[in-house]
């Protein structure tokens, strides 16, 4: 199974995307957010994939289901890799995306894969129970939303590292775990509150990993890249 390591491009412009990107000596995979598509639109798409670049698009859609099945249906035309909802649209609303998803495909190509977010890795105990009002605890709250994701046809699901495991065991292996909120030992956990390392989320069985600031915020992106995918691709022990 593939397991890809995605730089989340938090950038508010193209140029400083293409400043950003501009050392690297090979195409990377990118997570594009909210911040760059609605900054730049669907062009900054179409740059992304002239320079090599897969895509990784990322604005959690989360309406009623027909909105979102056309919404899917228009996305699937920009021929991302992986695009993403939130689980808590329920299973009706994951399954028109991946509907609009099929409809928008080209004859012959493979729709992009979808995941769903089960709870941001920047929500805590605390704020599921004192702000979301969600009384069930974070875990099984997570492990019930990778469960409707999968029940709907969904390739897999955003979750921290913490719930990987539990995920793997409910859903099989084949089922996508991308793992957000991923830093370097020494790196500061900013607003992310459920973290790991690249190394952990390996060893918890992540299909794939997102990292932002400790790579596009480092004075030199290119090693801090490098030792992600050094920690991220280690040996796991037997």
């Amino acid at each position: 199974m593939e397991r890809p390591l995605i730089v989340a491009l938090d950038f508010e412009s193209k140029e400083k995307v293409q400043t950003f990107l501009c050392p690297f000596q090979e195409p990377l995979y990118v997570k594009v957010g909210m911040e760059l598509f609605f900054g730049e639109g669907p062009s900054i798409i179409s740059y992304l994939k002239e320079e090599g670049h897969r895509i990784f698009l990322d604005l959690k859609l989360h309406d009623i289901p027909n909105t979102v099945k056309q919404a899917m249906r228009t996305l699937a035309r920009l021929e991302i890799d992986l695009v993403n909802v939130h689980a808590a649209g329920g299973i009706n609303m994951m399954e028109a995306a991946l509907e609009g998803l099929d409809m928008g495909t080209s004859s012959g190509r493979k729709r992009p894969n979808i995941i769903a977010v089960t709870q941001l890795t920047s929500t805590s105990e605390r704020m599921l129970k004192e702000e979301i009002l969600i009384e069930t605890p974070l875990l099984k709250t997570v492990l019930h939303y990778a469960k409707l994701a999968k029940e709907s046809g969904l390739d897999g699901v955003v979750c921290s590292p913490n719930e990987v495991e539990s995920i793997r065991e409910a859903c099989g292996e084949s089922f996508m775990t991308i793992t957000p909120g991923i830093r370097m030992q020494d790196d500061p956990h900013h607003d992310q509150v459920r973290v790991a390392t690249p190394r952990l989320a390996r060893e918890k069985g992540a299909t794939g990993i997102v990292v932002g600031r400790s790579i596009t915020k480092a004075d030199d992106p290119v090693e801090a890249y490098m030792r992600v995918k050094k920690d991220w691709e280690c040996e796991i022990n037997a």
